[in-house]
């Protein structure tokens, strides 16, 4: 059997939307198709079947994540800017005309990860890198005197936070209201 040749990122970057749109379980084959382009043969010898692509999709999603927190961290600005330039591109996530754009990491936990270990063992190592990688941004903020108190338990009540306001932007507030709550986050996190 001959192997299929696409943009693997692309084709997951694009699953992802779908999965992330619908949720995994509403997410049909065909609308896999349709998102990304390729036929079902491709879909199921690249990945297997739609929980091996749902994988790969975690796994795109995690480096994707990675790289922009170490692009908005790795600025010359100060740590408190890099802070509130993070934040702002997360409202900006869940400001999407349509629907919110929820984390697709946190949506998985929430609707597949209790009936399938892989999926949740999957999710929960990179929520856990992802909140280690910010704890290592607080812990220089704090060694550079930036940023004041214990840089665990900030970057806890940060990424607290962070899925706190991805959640109520499905509730679909005003725009400047989910900015003001933003805003509220920066200022206590800043506060120590």
């Amino acid at each position: 059997m001959r192997n299929a040749e696409f943009d693997r990122q692309q084709v997951l970057r694009q699953a992802m939307n779908a999965f992330i749109d619908k949720g995994y379980a509403k997410t049909s084959m065909q609308d896999l198709t349709k998102a990304t382009g390729l036929h079902p043969g491709s879909i199921y010898c690249a990945f297997d079947n739609k929980r091996g692509l749902l994988l790969a999709v975690i796994e795109q999603y995690g480096q994707d994540r990675k790289a922009e927190l170490t692009a908005c961290f790795g600025s010359a600005l100060p740590f408190p800017e890099q802070l509130k330039q993070y934040l702002a591109g997360i409202v900006d996530e869940c400001q999407c005309k349509d629907t919110p754009k929820a984390c697709l990491l946190t949506k998985a936990l929430n609707e597949v990860a209790e009936q399938d270990e892989m999926i949740r063992d999957a999710v929960q190592s990179h929520l856990e890198s992802w909140q280690q990688a910010l704890t290592t941004q607080f812990e220089q903020a704090v060694d550079r005197g930036e940023l004041k108190g214990d840089a665990a338990h900030l970057a806890r009540y940060f990424v607290m936070g962070i899925f706190g306001l991805r959640t109520f932007a499905h509730t679909k507030p005003a725009p400047e209201v989910l900015h003001a709550l933003a805003d509220q986050l920066y200022r206590d996190t800043c506060r120590g």
